[in-house]
């Protein structure tokens, strides 16, 4: 089927814009939070984007200026409207009732009575009559099937007939609808800045601690020391819809802190030495050292190419589909407590609202302050923890 003239005018402008960028479509879909395949698609004009955030966002990153957004939002609105033509079904005609010509019979009225149908009438069999001893037996019956109700109440066993439906699970909260969720959500807690830089806290001597790991393996090194992670948490949220045309509406994220405690008397280890990265990811800054920490959208910096580039934050309410999926990235932080909370996403969809409870494998996240701890760095030359010469250490 031969594109529509609006489609192809849209993903010419993209291709342009993909084109002038420079970069591959696997690093520009990093940076949109969308797949190599999905942005391809939408250069190609296989598939007209469904809120012009995304491409919005592609613009900015491709240094477009005020000029060439509007005119690339008005030819994706153009798109739009023919991507929804295209997607809506065709109306069923209706034939219209035939008229009578030369030669033919009178319509026959479709309300009347079939003529072709036989006339049973003279060969009905006539009703059966009730008999008089039916009102007595239905009376008997009644009465019996109550006396075994009262019974086995008093005996204790709960009685059930045949047409009473199954009583609802225990598990099954009153109100609660069974339906899935429209969209699924997955969460990496395990993150280092740039992917190299994180402190743990470790309730162990140097000797007892093993190598930093590679970031990859930071989940299993954690788990194995018990550490908490020291000063700062990230933590990323893929949410990602289940339908690719039903869209499903992030509007807000909450942070809930359920228990402050002094920060932990441990010892502190750094998996780098100094690191750093050309990108700094758009994100969400929490406070935890606030009575009532907030999520605060952040921009995000590219530096990978000749100029530094910004990189919009997110900004609510926002939709995601299967095909184009978000990846929220919250950065949480604290220097005076050790801080146990978690996060409520709200959601709505198809006529339906809720709120998603984002934790740790069904546990609060742990942030701990690092102020004045004894802090180590590994000398890989030496194979063993050495104390940090910027934490004012000795020893």
């Amino acid at each position: 089927m031969p594109k529509d003239a609006a489609v192809e005018e849209f993903a010419g402008l993209v291709r342009a814009l993909k084109a002038r960028d420079g970069r591959s479509y696997e690093a520009l879909g990093r940076r949109l939070s969308v797949s190599a395949s999905t942005l391809h698609r939408y250069c190609s004009g296989a598939t007209v984007p469904e809120e012009f955030a995304v491409v919005d966002r592609l613009a900015l990153l491709c240094g477009a200026d005020e000029e060439e957004r509007r005119a690339l939002e008005a030819a994706w609105t153009e798109a739009d409207r023919a991507r929804r033509r295209a997607a809506s079904p065709a109306p069923t005609p209706v034939p219209a009732a035939p008229e009578p010509g030369p030669g033919r019979g009178p319509v026959p009225d479709p309300t009347g009575p079939d003529p072709s149908a036989e006339d049973l009438s003279a060969t009905e069999a006539p009703r059966a009559r009730p008999r008089r001893g039916a009102p007595v037996a239905l009376l008997a019956a009644a009465v019996a099937l109550v006396v075994l109700a009262l019974a086995a109440a008093l005996l204790g066993h709960p009685t059930r007939t045949a047409s009473a439906p199954d009583p609802a699970p225990a598990s099954t909260a009153p109100g609660r609808t069974a339906a899935p969720l429209p969209f699924t959500w997955s969460i990496d807690s395990q993150l280092w800045e740039g992917g190299c830089g994180h402190t743990y806290l470790v309730d162990r001597a140097p000797r007892a601690v093993a190598p930093p790991p590679v970031a990859a393996d930071s989940g299993a090194w954690a788990g194995t020391h018990g550490a908490v992670h020291g000063g700062e948490a990230l933590v990323r949220i893929t949410v990602q819809g289940r339908s690719p045309s039903d869209a499903v509406v992030l509007h807000a994220l909450h942070v809930r802190v359920v228990d402050r405690a002094t920060p932990l008397p441990w010892n502190a280890y750094r998996m780098d030495n100094g690191c750093g990265g050309a990108v700094t990811p758009r994100h969400f800054a929490v406070d935890l050292d606030r009575p009532r920490p907030l999520a605060r959208p952040v921009d995000g910096l590219d530096a990978s190419g000749a100029e530094v580039r910004k990189i919009p934050a997110v900004s609510f309410p926002y939709k995601v589909t299967s095909s184009d999926p978000e990846q929220l990235l919250v950065s949480a932080r604290t220097a005076g407590c050790d801080c146990r909370w978690y996060l409520e996403l709200e959601w709505s969809a198809g006529g339906r609202t809720g709120t998603v409870r984002i934790t740790d494998g069904g546990k609060p996240f742990r942030t701990s302050g690092i102020k004045g701890r004894p802090a180590y760095v590994h000398d890989s030359a030496e194979g063993r923890w050495i104390t940090d010469p910027d934490s004012g250490q000795t020893g």
